[in-house]
């Protein structure tokens, strides 16, 4: 399983950005994609997920504000961020969690870079 993150940037606070997530090579089920962040000396953390049946979830940090979709068709999950703010500053990874063998597995992205100047 392979994923592509891109889409990262600098913009200014109330600007938005839009993250892809392209999810390849993968000959196991796809359960769900999700988006975590990373910002400098701080834990990884939860942004947002979205299910194979569609089932969304989102930190509350970013509710109303941020929106995960996915378009089947392009193996590809999207994160929309809107109304950014400095302290959504961070490296943004996408995680797929596939079913293998009876198991979930969990893979990682590179990461894509987003910066939120004030």
């Amino acid at each position: 399983v392979q994923l592509q993150a891109s889409g990262g940037g600098l913009v200014q606070a109330g600007e938005s950005l839009r993250l892809s997530c392209v999810v390849s090579k993968s000959p196991f089920s796809i359960k769900a994609v999700a988006w975590h962040r990373q910002a400098p000396g701080q834990q990884r953390e939860l942004v947002a997920g979205i299910t194979s049946d569609d089932t969304t979830d989102y930190a509350d940090s970013v509710k109303g504000r941020f929106t995960i979709s996915r378009d089947t068709a392009k193996n590809t999950v999207y994160l929309q961020m809107n109304s950014l703010k400095p302290e959504d500053t961070a490296r943004y990874y996408c995680n797929a969690r596939a079913a293998v063998l009876g198991d979930i597995k969990g893979y990682w992205g590179q990461g894509t870079l987003v910066t939120v100047s004030s």
